[in-house]
Protein backbone atom coordinates (compact mmCIF):
# COMPACT_ATOMS: atom_id res chain seq x y z
CA UNK A 1 0.00 0.00 0.00
CA UNK A 2 1.77 3.39 -0.84
CA UNK A 3 -0.24 7.24 -1.16
CA UNK A 4 -1.06 7.75 -4.35
CA UNK A 5 -0.73 11.78 -4.27
CA UNK A 6 0.50 14.77 -2.48
CA UNK A 7 3.09 15.40 -0.05
CA UNK A 8 3.54 12.04 0.87
CA UNK A 9 3.32 10.03 -2.77
CA UNK A 10 4.69 6.85 -3.28
CA UNK A 11 5.40 6.30 0.55
CA UNK A 12 4.98 3.03 1.59
CA UNK A 13 2.41 2.47 4.39
CA UNK A 14 2.90 -0.36 6.74
CA UNK A 15 0.15 -3.12 6.33
CA UNK A 16 -1.19 -5.96 8.72
CA UNK A 17 0.41 -9.20 8.77
CA UNK A 18 -3.05 -11.16 8.25
CA UNK A 19 -6.03 -11.17 5.57
CA UNK A 20 -8.47 -9.79 8.31
CA UNK A 21 -8.89 -6.31 7.26
CA UNK A 22 -9.80 -5.40 3.50
CA UNK A 23 -7.45 -2.35 2.65
CA UNK A 24 -9.12 -0.05 -0.16
CA UNK A 25 -7.17 -0.50 -3.12
CA UNK A 26 -4.73 1.94 -4.41
CA UNK A 27 -7.00 2.48 -7.86
CA UNK A 28 -10.21 2.66 -5.78
CA UNK A 29 -7.95 5.49 -3.41
CA UNK A 30 -6.99 7.07 -6.61
CA UNK A 31 -10.67 7.04 -8.08
CA UNK A 32 -11.87 8.12 -5.02
CA UNK A 33 -9.08 11.40 -4.56
CA UNK A 34 -9.53 12.37 -8.19
CA UNK A 35 -13.62 12.95 -7.27
CA UNK A 36 -12.86 14.93 -4.18
CA UNK A 37 -9.77 16.69 -4.58
CA UNK A 38 -11.16 19.76 -5.53
CA UNK A 39 -12.86 19.92 -2.14
CA UNK A 40 -9.68 19.19 0.05
CA UNK A 41 -8.18 22.20 2.02
CA UNK A 42 -6.33 22.89 4.96
CA UNK A 43 -9.69 24.12 6.41
CA UNK A 44 -10.99 20.15 5.27
CA UNK A 45 -11.80 18.30 8.64
CA UNK A 46 -12.05 14.50 7.67
CA UNK A 47 -13.32 11.37 8.73
CA UNK A 48 -12.38 8.06 8.40
CA UNK A 49 -14.87 5.60 9.75
CA UNK A 50 -13.91 2.08 10.04
CA UNK A 51 -10.18 3.27 8.82
CA UNK A 52 -8.19 -0.27 9.05
CA UNK A 53 -4.35 0.58 8.27
CA UNK A 54 -5.53 4.39 7.88
CA UNK A 55 -4.85 4.55 4.01
CA UNK A 56 -7.75 6.68 3.06
CA UNK A 57 -7.09 9.10 5.94
CA UNK A 58 -3.43 9.76 5.38
CA UNK A 59 -4.21 10.14 1.80
CA UNK A 60 -6.60 12.99 2.45
CA UNK A 61 -3.86 14.55 4.87
CA UNK A 62 -1.09 13.96 1.73
CA UNK A 63 -3.66 15.99 -0.44
CA UNK A 64 -4.02 19.00 1.94
CA UNK A 65 -6.69 18.10 4.68
CA UNK A 66 -6.43 20.10 7.62
CA UNK A 67 -7.17 17.67 9.79
CA UNK A 68 -8.33 13.33 10.03
CA UNK A 69 -10.46 11.80 12.61
CA UNK A 70 -9.45 7.96 12.13
CA UNK A 71 -11.92 6.04 13.91
CA UNK A 72 -11.26 1.79 14.08
CA UNK A 73 -12.84 -0.90 16.85
CA UNK A 74 -9.36 -2.65 16.50
CA UNK A 75 -6.74 -1.70 19.15
CA UNK A 76 -4.38 -3.48 16.98
CA UNK A 77 -5.61 -1.41 13.36
CA UNK A 78 -5.11 1.63 15.82
CA UNK A 79 -1.83 0.74 17.03
CA UNK A 80 -0.73 0.20 12.84
CA UNK A 81 -2.52 3.79 11.98
CA UNK A 82 -0.14 5.54 14.76
CA UNK A 83 2.86 3.69 13.47
CA UNK A 84 2.17 5.00 9.68
CA UNK A 85 1.37 8.50 11.47
CA UNK A 86 4.61 8.36 12.94
CA UNK A 87 6.51 6.90 10.27
CA UNK A 88 5.35 9.55 7.64
CA UNK A 89 5.93 12.44 10.52
CA UNK A 90 2.35 14.04 10.60
CA UNK A 91 1.84 16.62 13.36
CA UNK A 92 -0.05 15.19 15.78
CA UNK A 93 -2.55 18.39 16.32
CA UNK A 94 -3.40 17.09 12.51
CA UNK A 95 -5.02 13.71 13.57
CA UNK A 96 -7.19 11.82 16.19
CA UNK A 97 -7.23 8.16 16.01
CA UNK A 98 -9.62 7.01 18.34
CA UNK A 99 -10.53 3.01 19.24
CA UNK A 100 -14.06 2.44 19.29
CA UNK A 101 -17.73 1.28 17.56
CA UNK A 102 -18.38 3.75 15.05
CA UNK A 103 -22.33 3.97 16.39
CA UNK A 104 -20.27 5.25 19.59
CA UNK A 105 -18.40 7.51 18.21
CA UNK A 106 -20.75 9.40 16.31
CA UNK A 107 -23.59 9.66 19.09
CA UNK A 108 -21.33 11.25 21.41
CA UNK A 109 -19.01 13.45 19.08
CA UNK A 110 -19.13 17.10 18.17
CA UNK A 111 -17.14 18.00 15.30
CA UNK A 112 -18.78 18.56 11.66
CA UNK A 113 -16.88 16.94 9.29
CA UNK A 114 -16.51 17.97 5.54
CA UNK A 115 -15.66 14.63 4.42
CA UNK A 116 -16.67 11.08 5.53
CA UNK A 117 -15.15 8.09 4.08
CA UNK A 118 -17.00 4.85 5.72
CA UNK A 119 -16.01 1.31 5.05
CA UNK A 120 -16.49 -1.17 7.22
CA UNK A 121 -16.18 -4.98 6.68
CA UNK A 122 -18.21 -5.68 3.72
CA UNK A 123 -21.12 -7.97 6.14
CA UNK A 124 -21.84 -5.02 8.54
CA UNK A 125 -25.16 -3.62 8.03
CA UNK A 126 -24.13 -0.19 6.94
CA UNK A 127 -27.97 1.40 7.70
CA UNK A 128 -27.23 2.22 11.63
CA UNK A 129 -24.60 4.59 10.51
CA UNK A 130 -25.71 5.86 7.59
CA UNK A 131 -29.01 6.61 9.96
CA UNK A 132 -26.85 8.91 12.44
CA UNK A 133 -25.45 10.59 9.42
CA UNK A 134 -28.92 10.89 7.73
CA UNK A 135 -31.28 12.32 11.24
CA UNK A 136 -32.85 15.76 10.81
CA UNK A 137 -30.94 16.28 13.90
CA UNK A 138 -27.50 15.70 13.46
CA UNK A 139 -24.53 18.26 12.81
CA UNK A 140 -22.36 16.13 11.67
CA UNK A 141 -21.88 16.74 8.01
CA UNK A 142 -21.29 20.12 6.74
CA UNK A 143 -23.41 21.88 4.40
CA UNK A 144 -21.50 20.51 1.75
CA UNK A 145 -20.19 17.54 3.46
CA UNK A 146 -19.16 14.10 1.36
CA UNK A 147 -19.71 10.92 2.34
CA UNK A 148 -18.80 8.00 0.42
CA UNK A 149 -19.31 4.42 1.75
CA UNK A 150 -17.79 1.79 0.09
CA UNK A 151 -19.79 -1.44 -0.17
CA UNK A 152 -19.84 -4.60 -2.13
CA UNK A 153 -21.55 -4.94 -5.30
CA UNK A 154 -23.81 -7.38 -3.27
CA UNK A 155 -24.61 -4.45 -1.03
CA UNK A 156 -27.32 -2.27 -2.18
CA UNK A 157 -27.65 1.03 -0.08
CA UNK A 158 -30.59 3.87 -0.53
CA UNK A 159 -30.62 6.58 -2.84
CA UNK A 160 -32.47 8.77 0.14
CA UNK A 161 -32.26 8.46 3.65
CA UNK A 162 -33.47 11.18 5.81
CA UNK A 163 -31.49 14.53 4.91
CA UNK A 164 -28.99 12.25 2.73
CA UNK A 165 -29.05 11.66 -0.92
CA UNK A 166 -26.88 9.44 -3.20
CA UNK A 167 -25.53 11.44 -5.73
CA UNK A 168 -23.14 8.79 -7.45
CA UNK A 169 -22.39 5.81 -7.74
CA UNK A 170 -19.00 4.08 -8.74
CA UNK A 171 -18.53 0.20 -9.51
CA UNK A 172 -14.93 -0.87 -9.41
CA UNK A 173 -14.29 -4.45 -9.60
CA UNK A 174 -15.86 -6.42 -6.26
CA UNK A 175 -16.38 -2.75 -5.18
CA UNK A 176 -18.82 -0.26 -4.83
CA UNK A 177 -18.73 3.87 -3.72
CA UNK A 178 -21.84 5.46 -3.15
CA UNK A 179 -21.15 9.12 -2.82
CA UNK A 180 -24.02 11.11 -0.37
CA UNK A 181 -24.69 14.40 0.45
CA UNK A 182 -27.30 16.52 2.72
CA UNK A 183 -30.41 17.01 0.69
Amino acid sequence: MRIIGGIYRGRILKSPSDFKTRPTSDRLRETIFNILNPQINQFTNFLDLCAGTGAVGIEALSRGAGHTTFVEISRKMCGLIEKNLDYLEIPEPQTDIICERSEKFLNKTKSTFDLVYFDPPYQNDYLPVLQIFSAENSDLLSPQAVLIAEHSTKTDLPDLLGQLRRWRFLKQGESCLSFFEKK
